[in-house]
């Protein structure tokens, strides 16, 4: 389906009903977002494992230690569970909530808020084409959004993850924080994790059309003006999804530093600004970069998984409701 000469994705109205589509970019959502995760599950635990030390741990040793140990390969995978429930439902929720967020704002034809049809005339995408801002600005609200309802699945991810504390199952996780912390304790690190999120996700919606565009522009014909069709729609979406990772990813690692911090300690670092004055004053400003490659990494893959699997559902969807539409009207 990726191979043909076609694309730009006409906006095509079905006769799929809206509450059908939202359905389907959930389905959608959620089945990228476990796909990644559980592949990727290593990675994540690696990066909190490094983040948690005060001396800022060296990622072999942790690993090793973790290989070394009498299961390493549940070890490796520990808080799979937690890490495909935020993931998973957090993604159908964020892609849910920025396809509606980018439809909205399509379907009000502000000129300020829509792409140059004419300096993009093709697309690896079915989804709206919006202006830089209008990326940046969907990408942050719809992350922050997703962020804020899977908070406590993303604590108990942290925790869970962590050699910090001996928690054996996620409901003694979840009872622990409750009882010593209270309601608010499921909610740790929310302001961190909110100012990482919202610059991470507008930025990379930002990068990852633009790198679309650029690649798809690249990809149409061969300096004598003949037709390329040898890169596929998907591998734009994964070059341009990793690209854009790694890119919003080295902007906001930082925040993410804190956010761990704050989720493993909330007690000693209480906030944003007492958790950066102290982890500066105790480990040096590389404390903040703690974990920068193995995340760099992790979110490379991930949303570059995440999003060809999405965006490949919903091009192959769209092509469907469109012949179905067609067929209806003959």
């Amino acid at each position: 389906m990726s191979n043909n000469g076609a694309y730009v994705v006409p906006q095509v109205k079905t006769g799929t009903s809206t509450s059908s589509k939202t359905s389907f970019h959930f389905a959608a959502g959620l089945c990228s977002g476990l796909t990644s995760s559980i592949l990727l599950q290593p990675a994540d635990l690696l990066k909190t494992r490094v983040q948690q030390s005060q001396q800022t741990a060296a990622l072999l040793p942790t690993l090793k230690a973790i290989l070394s140990s009498p299961n390493p390969v549940r070890g490796l995978w520990r808080g799979t569970l937690p890490s495909a429930l935020r993931t998973g439902f957090g993604s159908a929720l964020y892609f849910t909530s920025l396809n509606a967020l980018r439809q909205t704002i399509a379907q009000a034809n502000n000129p300020i808020a829509l792409a140059n049809a004419t300096a993009t005339p093709k697309s690896s995408s079915a989804l709206p084409k919006l202006s830089n801002t209008a990326n940046l600005a969907t990408g942050a609200v719809a992350r922050v959004a997703a962020g804020f309802v899977m908070m406590p699945v993303t604590v108990l991810k942290v925790r869970y993850e962590s050699d910090y504390y001996a928690y054996r199952s996620l409901w003694g996780a979840g009872r622990d924080i409750v009882r010593t912390e209270g309601m608010r304790g499921l909610f740790a690190g929310f302001g961190a994790t909110a100012a990482r999120d919202a610059p991470y996700a507008g930025l990379y919606v930002l990068f990852y059309e633009q790198l679309k565009r650029q690649l798809a522009s690249r990809r149409s014909s061969n300096s004598d003006g003949t037709p390329l069709e040898a890169v596929s729609s998907s591998s734009i979406n994964f070059v341009s999804g990793a690209s854009a990772a790694g890119l919003a990813t080295a902007i906001t690692n930082p925040f993410d530093a804190v956010k761990t911090r704050l989720q493993l300690m909330p007690t000693k670092y209480g906030n944003m600004l007492r958790a950066v004055r102290l982890m500066v004053q105790e480990d040096g400003v590389r404390s903040l970069f703690g974990g920068l490659g193995l995340r760099m990494a992790r979110k490379a893959l991930s949303s570059a998984l995440a999003w060809t699997v999405y965006e490949e559902l919903i091009l192959r969807a769209e092509k469907r409701w469109a012949a179905n539409n067609h067929q209806l009207t003959l």
